[in-house]
């Protein structure tokens, strides 16, 4: 009978522990006395911080008030173009100056009868939020800056800042002169698409025509100790730069160039024969044109079994009998040096890329350009001959001065943005609100193309889509592992025509279309609705779902903006407005209109709600 009291007691307390946490649900509530004081809407940046506030160890957003944070078991973060208020049967965001268009507007109910009136287009938005939140993308007066760059870039933190700067100065004292420190991981060429040898990781598929070079021989403990007073020999780096033309069968070799790194000296400079007939010699670019072209009979095949002679590990001595090292395999440095193997046709296990040994000035993971490059740590400009196109001879000794500043200045040498991180990173050294201790957040990306070269590049799972059906099918499978999990659905904004393709700076997009009929959208919004359903059905409880749109309408803002280059390039051309067409003139009318249509296009929507 004792044992029976226990057993009830302890039944007891959990039932009451569980009655209290029903009771002590999280809520998010709007403090609409603080977006009040702003003369602003939420930022994108905003968002950002209200995630990692929920997920890890952010300070708590004042916009905004979290009621059992702790108690958030995980964040689904959905981005969805297009959900504007026209959209939504919203009250539009007021504009006069007596009303302040940064206030949560309220959702009506659904109506409960068929006579109340139309069901809304997406009636899982009125049944699962109470608010939608005006929200304001990053840009200028005359621009919009990247949503995605907002939402998955910040700042760091000043005590991660000091810690930094800290580790900086500390590498600059120590001035390692050995190149060999800047050669690349297997992790960083599997992540910027190197061909792999298949002796380092069995990740890339030769095709025919494909060479690797021999793998380099390790020295067993004997051979690694030096003879006293006897330097070791050093390995010898090759600066290469390709240039390519257009033929049938894509982008084919037709220069090569190779210099070397100690003696700076031209090692092989060869034009070669493309396999197939030339559609277009990229003149602009490479510098190549059909009279350089047409009597070189050097193949492709010749410039490997060259280039294989030069980059395959030499041959011991035979007739030495102190034991020594084997002799290094070379190294090859470049710029994007990824580009130029893919044109050889050629694996190599050791190189150095200045694309990746330095930054670009908005981060990781874009790449800085050669030419900018060289002209901001160098002191020289390159690449100058406007339509005569690049120099490969040129380019490759821009990468041996790049790599000669490096060694001298130090690793934290041509680094930008060493005060932002990614949302991954910022989770990664964090603790877990809902309890964990730092490295227990995962965080998946779900998202369209292939966002582990972008956005999910420091993220513990990153998975490309071609589609909405399977960005739904890859957050379901995320979302049990992860605490952190993004996805973005484009379909609709695809229909509304918002994700026109980028035009050239000489052409000027065409007007926005005629938008799509209620017969065309009438599919696109019953499916997406059926997928965000479905998506919240299948949320664990107290699991945070937050969902935002990011900007409106960009197409009035892109027409203007490409008129707006058009006339500075024929400006720059030596055209004065007079002389220029009258579509391509522009006038403080254009400008003020660029302006309004830039804002209007900044405006978003943001909903927040947790699953009971």
């Amino acid at each position: 009978d004792g044992w029976t009291k226990v057993e009830k007691r302890k039944q007891k307390k959990s039932k009451k522990a569980e009655l209290k946490l029903d009771t002590t649900q999280p809520r998010f509530m709007y403090n609409n006395a603080e977006i009040t004081r702003r003369n602003h809407a939420i930022g994108i940046d905003e968002i950002r911080q209200l995630v990692v506030h929920i997920v890890a160890d952010a300070p708590p957003p004042n916009w905004l008030r979290i009621e059992n944070a702790s108690l958030i078991q995980k964040v689904v973060v959905l981005l969805v173009p297009g959900l504007t208020p026209e959209v939504l049967s919203l009250p539009p965001i007021p504009t006069s100056a007596t009303a302040n268009p940064n206030i949560p507007l309220s959702i009506p109910l659904l109506p409960r009868t068929p006579d109340a009136g139309p069901p809304p287009n997406i009636p899982f938005i009125a049944a699962t939020f109470s608010h939608a939140c005006p929200t304001r993308a990053p840009g200028d007066q005359y621009r919009m800056h990247s949503v995605l760059g907002a939402f998955f870039q910040g700042p760091i933190s000043g005590e991660e800042r000091n810690k930094r700067a800290t580790l900086r100065l500390l590498s600059e004292m120590v001035k390692n002169q050995d190149p060999e420190q800047y050669l690349l991981t297997l992790e960083q060429m599997i992540e910027n698409e190197y061909p792999i040898p298949s002796y380092m990781a069995d990740v890339f598929q030769k095709p025919g025509g494909w060479l690797e070079t021999p793998e380099p021989v390790k020295p067993n403990l004997l051979d690694a100790i030096p003879e006293k007073g006897k330097e070791q020999p050093k390995a010898k780096i090759y600066a290469i730069d390709c240039e390519m033309c257009m033929t049938e069968d894509g982008k084919e070799l037709t220069r090569v160039s190779i210099i070397d790194y100690h003696t700076e000296n031209v090692v092989y400079d060869q034009l070669v024969k493309p396999a197939k007939p030339v559609i277009d010699y990229l003149t602009r670019w490479s510098g190549i044109t059909p009279e350089a072209l047409a009597p070189v009979t050097t193949t492709l095949a010749q410039v490997q079994a060259h280039l294989m002679r030069l980059l395959s590990p030499p041959p011991k001595n035979p007739f030495s009998t102190s034991p020594s090292s084997p002799p290094p395999t070379p190294i090859l440095l470049g710029h994007s040096l990824e580009s130029d193997l893919t044109a050889l046709k050629i694996c190599h296990p050791r190189c150095i890329d200045t694309a990746l040994m330095y930054h670009h000035p908005r981060g990781r993971p874009l790449k800085p350009g050669l030419a900018w490059l060289t002209k901001k740590w160098c002191g020289r400009e390159i690449q100058t001959r406007g339509d005569g196109g690049h120099d490969p001879e040129e380019d490759a000794r821009a990468c041996i001065s790049l790599l000669h500043k490096k060694l001298e200045s130090g690793p934290g040498f041509g680094e930008y943005k060493t005060d932002l991180e990614s949302i991954h990173e910022r989770m990664a050294r964090s603790t877990r609100r809902a309890g964990g201790p730092v490295g227990s957040i995962r965080s998946a990306v779900v998202d369209h193309g292939n966002p582990s070269v972008m956005h999910g590049n420091k993220a513990t799972t990153s998975l490309g889509c071609t589609s909405d059906a399977e960005i739904l099918k890859g957050v379901l499978e995320v979302i049990p592992s992860h605490e952190f999990v993004f996805g973005r659905f484009m379909a609709l904004a695809d229909v509304m025509g918002w994700t026109t393709p980028k035009s050239s700076a000489d052409v000027l997009p065409p007007p926005p279309s005629e938008p799509p009929t209620p017969e065309t959208l009438k599919p696109i919004f019953e499916t997406l609705n059926t997928q965000l359903k479905t998506l919240h059905a299948a949320l664990p409880p107290r699991t945070a779902l937050v969902i935002f749109t990011g900007h409106s309408d960009p197409r009035r803002m892109s027409q203007l903006s490409a008129r707006k280059t058009s006339f500075d390039n024929a400006l720059r051309s030596g055209k004065t407005p007079e002389q220029m067409e009258p579509d391509l003139r522009w006038t403080s009318s254009d400008m003020r209109d660029h302006e309004g249509a830039v804002e209007l296009a900044k405006r978003g929507l943001l909903f927040l709600g947790i699953k009971g």
